[in-house]
């Protein structure tokens, strides 16, 4: 099957100890590289937790990053945005997916980032999304985090 250039770029990074911990140094790694990202979950609490450990988790930097909810013009400058919907039309490099189930209107963006978690729920509703993805014919990036290699 022919993959379009234009088609979300999928990364899965499985057997994650810690998700908010993995999204944060994920977040740290695409603003070094310049990138724009939503965090996307509807669980209103996990958005405070994140927005509490994105100002505490590196002893050494800090990623700047507001809730959707706020100021328009904040949001605009601030290369991380948490955030509890996704409306039709919003731009960021990265979409990081949080919640359980497919984030809406992921293919909007130019990559999408999900997260699985160790608990045996988690993997169940990962390893669903994954067959989405792959069935629709989006070509997959899976990294392991046990042993921090690609998995082919």
């Amino acid at each position: 099957m022919h993959i379009d250039d234009s088609m979300t770029q999928i990364f899965f990074y499985s057997g994650s100890d810690d998700k908010l911990k993995t999204a944060c140094r994920l977040c740290a790694k695409a603003v070094q590289q310049k990138m724009s990202i939503m965090i996307y979950t509807p669980d209103t609490a996990l958005i405070k937790q994140l927005d509490e450990l994105l100002w505490t988790f590196s002893a050494t930097s800090f990623i700047p990053h507001c809730a959707k909810q706020g100021d328009e013009q904040m949001i605009g400058m601030t290369p991380v945005i948490l955030s509890d919907r996704i409306d039709p039309g919003e731009h960021f490099d990265v979409l990081l997916n949080l919640h359980y189930q497919l984030p809406p209107l992921f293919d909007q963006f130019d990559r999408l980032i999900e997260i699985a978690g160790v608990a045996h729920e988690d993997k169940l509703a990962a390893r669903e999304r994954y067959r989405f993805y792959k069935d629709a014919g989006y070509e997959i990036q899976h990294y392991n985090l046990d042993d921090e290699r690609p998995v082919e």
